[in-house]
């Protein structure tokens, strides 16, 4: 299975300021987030990305997706309707070929090389089907994402057959269906960010949104039904994501991309200067 195509869905009204945002990459030099999702992209060999934005970003975005922009397609979401309709705006670019689908307001900091996406595309690839991204997350931050099921696939530590995708579980649900052997107690696969589908996803969510469910329904719902029509994997990632949206997200990404960079010493030298600042600034000090 050869993957050539990216979907970028950054069109949610609470979202689609993220990529715009300008961030110290992990190389040193001024990005816009949307750059740097860009970038990971292409290191996964992706050649062409479609982007749904909400209607009228679409110049703005392309003057900060720096050398990239020729690449680009831009989509728009006319209506909010949320997350499922977003991936299904971009049916005509997909076409009947797998893609990568990377959500708008997330950044990925890889450990090694090769990068996030690369790894999950490679993957993909080799298996011949859907794979999600997953990292191993604590029942506390459940809220924030959606979470899978499954059994680990025989011979791999980091593979998963999707059986159950539930979005933002409470603890008890996830205790209840979500438990993945081999899993340390109190923690759960929940979604990275990133996706390589199939073609069944457009055709399962062109049914919902024929069937009137569109709004029931939701993109999660869509997942599971991909896992029981086809095999779908889910690839445990070793490396960090990080929720722009969230208090203190673009900050925490920031830090994480400092750190991972050739001015991680100095970035750690002024975080223990300001922790120590606000030590003695402490009452009783």
């Amino acid at each position: 299975m050869k993957i050539t195509k990216a979907v970028i869905t950054a069109a949610a009204p609470k979202q689609r300021r993220l990529p715009l945002q300008t961030l110290v990459d992990r190389d040193g030099t001024e990005k816009s987030v949307l750059a740097i999702q860009i970038a990971e992209a292409c290191r996964a060999r992706i050649e062409e990305i479609c982007i749904v934005v909400f209607p009228g970003d679409e110049a703005e975005y392309a003057d900060v997706a720096g050398d990239h922009a020729a690449r680009l397609t831009f989509v728009p979401q006319p209506q909010p309707l949320g997350y499922a309709h977003a991936v299904y705006c971009a049916r005509q670019f997909v076409g009947q070929d797998p893609f990568l689908h990377l959500v708008g307001d997330h950044l990925w900091v890889s450990q090694t090389e090769p990068g996030c996406a690369q790894q999950l595309v490679e993957v993909a690839s080799t298996q011949g089907c859907a794979v999600s991204a997953v990292m191993a997350t604590r029942e506390n931050r459940l809220p924030s994402f959606g979470a899978v099921g499954g059994q680990r696939v025989p011979g791999h530590s980091d593979l998963y057959r999707i059986q159950l995708v539930l979005e933002k579980p409470t603890p008890t649900e996830a205790e209840q269906h979500l438990i993945v052997p081999g899993l340390r107690a109190g923690y759960y696969l929940c979604f990275f960010g990133m996706h390589v589908l199939t073609p069944t996803i457009m055709a399962i969510l062109d049914q919902h949104q024929s069937s009137g469910t569109w709004a029931d329904a939701g993109f999660s719902a869509a997942l599971s039904e991909l896992a029981r029509r086809e095999q779908y994997l889910a690839l445990e990632q070793p490396n960090r994501r990080y929720d722009l949206g969230s208090r203190y997200g673009i900050l925490t990404a920031q830090l994480a991309l400092a750190l991972s960079g050739p001015d991680r010493d100095d970035v750690l030298s002024e975080l223990l200067a300001l922790l120590a600042t606000r030590e003695l600034a402490s009452p009783g000090r």
